[in-house]
């Protein structure tokens, strides 16, 4: 696997490394001894699958607080997403920075979310999955969500010719009070 820096302190954009031949490729996927040496947590419990009908589909921006913050790896499976991820650690150099880039079918990246991230996505294209891997378990009580257009964080998500579709619990989070 590639492991590249984003402009967010420890969060990284992760390419397969692919072996081809004219079968196709091998790549692998997933493997904690190669997170452990890029320093990375490498501890998954949970895997989770998002689908969505509708191209403009926005979900989050979503978090755990402590003591349940979770690492995530995000992969778009089916379609193309655009991701965005904001650095809630008030102590980090990068806080209340945003990163977005585009995951898809196609390019086969990922994405590292390290713990006290705000994460979110809109779908570039109708009839799209992602695949979650996180570290920790979901905890209900310390669930948490930023709203996807507060002004204090400005991200600049896609435009869409028609309506986005947002979940009413998502475009009701609060703007970051941080």
């Amino acid at each position: 696997m590639i492991f590249t820096q984003t402009p967010l302190a420890g969060a990284y954009i992760v390419d397969l490394e692919r072996r081809a031949d004219e079968r196709g490729f091998f790549a692998r996927a997933w493997c904690a001894d190669e997170f452990e040496k890029q320093g990375l947590n490498s501890r998954i419990v949970q895997c989770n699958l998002s689908f969505n009908h509708a191209r403009g589909t926005l979900r989050g921006l979503h978090y755990q607080r402590s003591p349940y913050s979770e690492v995530k790896l995000i992969r778009c499976i089916r379609g193309a997403i655009w991701d965005v991820i904001v650095d809630l650690r008030e102590n980090s150099p990068t806080y209340k920075g945003w990163f977005g880039v585009e995951l898809s079918a196609e390019n086969r990246k990922m994405l590292y979310i390290p713990e006290d991230f705000a994460h979110g996505y809109t779908t570039l294209v109708a009839e799209t999955e992602t695949f979650y891997q996180v570290s920790e378990f979901y905890n209900p009580g310390s669930e948490a969500g930023i709203r996807w257009d507060d002004p204090s964080i400005a991200i600049e998500w896609p435009t869409f010719d028609g309506d986005r579709v947002i979940s009413a619990k998502d475009a009701s989070h609060p703007d970051f009070e941080g």
